[in-house]
């Protein structure tokens, strides 16, 4: 006759992985093997979405080669574009002449992508677009110790207008956009149009933030990404 089998005799539980961390117990294992499998499935979402996108047919070509003021000079939508790299990834960076102080929350994505742009720029083009004259831009990169954007200013072009970055009342909205230029011709490609949507309840667009490791660090601790808090210009110490 075989023995009952008794809670001290149970065959341990399986598990995704063989690794523990110090003093975990059954119970924070099984949760966490829950959530590790929805991590997976995330995972392999985001790949699924990324697949379609990278599918996307043309869009539209772009009406006119806009020209753009930056620290050097003017510059064209045209000119954007490297030798060798057929993409521009552009963002609309929310500060007019109307606008006492630069958006925080802008301002929070590009402190960070000011680092990841040396690595950004080795595969396509970066743009950050803003309607400012380009010297108030430049202070304020300055203020920021911006050293690897290449900002333009649109104050003398539609182009915010065009691509979504500002509203008929000429209020400064943010959007990230991508072209492609094959041979003479820029074509549309990509825009994070979950902000022209309403967000689901407490959540907001988030149209970028899949670039803005502020929110990505915050959705990995206990609080969150926290129901009031969002990014300032500067914090006491």
């Amino acid at each position: 006759m075989s023995k009952k089998t008794t809670g001290r005799h149970r065959p341990p539980r399986r598990t995704l992985h063989s690794e523990r961390f110090p003093g975990e117990g059954d119970q924070y294992r099984a949760a966490r093997d829950e959530l590790l499998r929805a991590e997976i499935d995330l995972r392999r979402r985001i790949e699924a979405v990324s697949a379609l996108r990278r599918k996307l047919p043309l869009g539209g070509a772009v009406p006119q080669d806009y020209e753009f003021e930056e620290p050097t000079g003017p510059v064209k939508l045209s000119e954007l574009f490297a030798p060798g790299k057929g993409t521009l990834v552009t963002y609309n960076f929310m500060y007019s002449p109307q606008m006492e102080h630069a958006c925080p929350a802008c301002t929070s994505l590009l402190d960070s992508l000011d680092g990841a742009a040396p690595h950004i720029t080795q595969r396509v083009n970066l743009a950050i677009v803003a309607k400012s004259p380009i010297g108030r831009i430049r202070e304020f990169a300055q203020e920021r110790r911006w050293r690897h954007l290449r900002l333009v200013s649109s104050a003398n072009n539609s182009f915010n207008g065009d691509y979504h970055g500002e509203t008929a009342e000429g209020a400064q909205m943010p959007m990230l956009n991508v072209f492609q230029k094959r041979g003479r011709q820029i074509r549309h490609i990509y825009a994070t149009e979950l902000r022209l949507l309403p967000g689901d309840k407490g959540q907001g667009t988030r149209h970028v933030d899949a670039i803005w490791p502020l929110w990505n660090v915050f959705d990995l601790t206990p609080d969150g990404r926290g129901a009031k808090w969002s990014p300032k210009l500067s914090y006491e110490a």
